[in-house]
């Protein structure tokens, strides 16, 4: 698991904390600050997937270039 995906734990995990104590202490700039750090962990999760996916993808050029 990289960086990236970690951080995107993080950001999810405070976010839903966040949104959590503003549900209970009634303060909806603090959940709307949760709800936004949820968010960007979820785009970081986006970004690590196409990451991932690019990674494979140059792999499998560089194991045609190889065969050829």
């Amino acid at each position: 698991m990289g960086y990236a995906r970690h951080m995107s734990i993080f950001d999810k995990i405070t976010g839903r904390a966040k949104k959590a104590a503003g549900d209970v202490t009634g303060d909806g700039s603090l959940r709307s600050q949760g709800r936004r750090e949820e968010r960007k962990g979820e785009e970081k999760d986006k970004l690590a997937d196409a990451q991932e996916r690019a990674d494979e993808k140059a792999q499998d050029v560089a194991d045609l270039e190889r065969r050829t």
